[in-house]
């Protein structure tokens, strides 16, 4: 979830909601399903490459995605023992339905030319394609991993 406002509109509602939505949640959601998680299973987590740039317009979506990076260090560790995975991935500018206003702008459509090493935008199968990876048995060792899919972005 992300909220379009800067850091001198966001209100204390929705920097909770935002906060509730994509920390609490995952947090809770692995938390509850600890005992039901399988030996060798995976966790994939999605955050975002706005985490390793300057990006102030959307501060407090951007907090919360760094929040995910640590839990996803903290839980690889944690879960290591029983053989679990826990990555994290971190998509660039994607079309979907979360960006449809934005990337309707003559702004946006400038922007992939100007600012990702691979001039386009991502399509959600560029991040699927990540995720369906590292939750397949090629990726049981790769863990802790915060993994830019931005196709270069803000290099």
């Amino acid at each position: 979830m992300g909220i379009p406002e800067s850091f001198e509109e966001t209100t204390e509602n929705a920097f909770d909601e935002i906060f509730a939505v994509n920390v609490k949640a995952p947090f809770f959601l692995v938390q509850k399903s600890l005992s039901r998680l399988r030996n060798e299973g995976r966790i994939v987590n999605i955050s975002s490459g706005v985490t390793r740039v300057a990006y102030p317009t959307i501060m407090a979506y951007n907090l919360t995605k760094g929040a995910i990076n640590t839990f996803t260090l903290h839980l690889a560790k944690l879960l290591g023992p029983r053989g679990i995975t826990v990555n994290a991935v971190l998509p660039g500018m994607v079309r979907t339905d979360m960006n449809a206003d934005f990337l309707d702008s003559p702004e946006a459509q400038k922007l992939p030319a100007d600012i990702v090493a691979l001039g386009r935008m991502g399509e959600p199968s560029d991040i699927a394609d990540v995720v369906a990876f590292l939750a397949s048995p090629d990726g049981r060792f790769v863990t802790a991993q915060l993994l830019d899919v931005t196709g270069g972005s803000h290099l």
